[in-house]
């Protein structure tokens, strides 16, 4: 059983502006720089005969390229102790229709998605401690953060190993736009 999930991986500019963004946080994990990218669906453990449907399903997903625009930061959950720090999003509707393609195909081939809805973000850290006054000072100096669109042209398969240091990800299948 492998435990999957989809994304655009992003130009490694970005990857590496973005990593240069860590500051010193207490109970903050950063996301190292080639494991940052903006996931479209988390489908969790998957069986090998299902992934094989999976692949041939998310073969038949049909996009053209679409540009995308990193913006501003946040925080998960909006209330209460942060837990996850983010970089956003300008509004793309070639995404948000993707996202939607994507998670067709995944149910197609019987897996069931995240009831949770699509909220398109770039994960910078994980913050196990409660560290909101840190995290709203960083949020106050990076509220402006914005990058040169990027083309989006593919989207990935990863497969996901969780270790005591962090999930260590790998490209399973990459699929070009159509």
């Amino acid at each position: 059983m492998a435990r999957l999930f989809i994304a655009i991986d992003l130009p490694d500019d970005i990857k590496a502006a973005l990593s240069s963004l860590s500051a010193e946080i207490p109970g903050i994990r950063w996301v190292p720089p080639d494991q940052i990218h903006l996931t479209l669906l988390f489908l969790g453990d998957v069986l090998p005969q299902t992934g094989a449907v999976l692949k041939k399903n998310l073969a038949a997903v049909k996009f053209a390229p679409f540009e995308l625009t990193l913006r501003g930061v946040g925080h998960f959950p909006p209330h209460g102790h942060p837990r996850v720090l983010w970089v956003g999003l300008d509004e793309s509707r070639p995404l948000l229709t993707l996202q939607r393609e994507i998670e067709s195909a995944v149910t197609g081939a019987g897996i069931v998605s995240e009831e949770r809805g699509f909220s398109p973000h770039i994960t910078l850290a994980r913050i196990k401690e409660n560290a909101s006054a840190a995290v709203a000072r960083f949020e106050a100096a990076h509220r402006a953060l914005s990058f040169p669109p990027f083309a989006a042209e593919e989207f990935i398969l990863f497969s996901s190993v969780l270790t005591p240091k962090g999930a260590i990800h790998r490209k399973e299948e990459s699929y070009r736009r159509s």
